[in-house]
């Protein structure tokens, strides 16, 4: 079991590379940095506008959040052995309340069952306290139980939550165009993308320093800021 999840996690971290390698033109760090972070904006867009009765909690729930994790473009599929993976930005409110800059990370999740089908959509985890940002930060690559956080999950796509939702730590929102069935996760690792925090902010920083030390800038995530202030 551990030998594949460790392989999934290496060829979902590897395809973004190989995807790269089959163009003419190789994408650049800051370039993807720069799409995950309108990727998020759309997403967020589009989760604040969708008709579907998950997102009305959704929209209720954004403003309480402390932290919200977005993760546009999720790609999940398989038979018997399934994946999941993708990137996306972790950010958090300021001391005035307001959503600070985002530090960038990669998903990689593996499981095993009986499952089939493949699905591309987005995921938002919403955050409630900082107490529970801080644990995403300190426990990188450990979502689930070793986390020590209630998670819930609502909206179609994603794995029944082994909680309820009340009281939750996190919420997890997933829209999705595709089918998945049957299965259950049994590893998801949140990994931290310093190589984009370094091309997108021009310096070395960390997660550490970007959404709890507020020591990044860069006005090309003001959009997606905005979106998530209510403007």
């Amino acid at each position: 079991m551990i030998s594949r999840i460790k392989a999934i996690v290496v060829v979902l971290m590897a395809l973004p590379l190989a995807l790269s390698a089959c163009s003419t033109r190789p994408i650049t760090d800051e370039a993807r940095a720069h799409q995950i972070v309108q990727g998020a904006q759309l997403a967020v867009q589009k989760f604040k506008a969708s008709n579907e009765q998950p997102m009305d909690e959704f929209r209720a729930m954004l403003p309480k959040a402390q932290g919200i994790l977005i993760m546009p473009g999720v790609i999940k599929g398989g038979f018997i052995l399934a994946a999941e993976g993708g990137s996306g930005v972790l950010l958090a409110k300021n001391g005035n309340g307001e959503w600070g800059q985002p530090a960038f990370y990669a998903l990689a999740a593996g499981s095993v069952g009986l499952q089939a089908g493949a699905q591309v959509g987005d995921a938002i985890l919403l955050i409630f306290s900082q107490d529970a940002v801080r644990a995403v930060i300190d426990h990188q690559g450990k979502l689930g139980a070793d986390l020590g956080l209630i998670i819930g999950t609502i909206g179609a796509g994603v794995e029944a939550s082994t909680t309820t939702n009340a009281g939750a730590d996190i919420l997890v929102f997933s829209q999705g165009v595709g089918a998945f069935a049957g299965g259950s996760l049994e590893a998801a690792a949140l990994i931290k993308r310093n190589d984009l925090n370094k091309a997108y902010y021009g310096e070395m920083l960390t997660p550490t320093d970007i959404v709890l030390g507020g020591r990044a800038q860069n006005p090309a995530a003001d959009g997606l800021r905005k979106v998530l202030n209510g403007q």
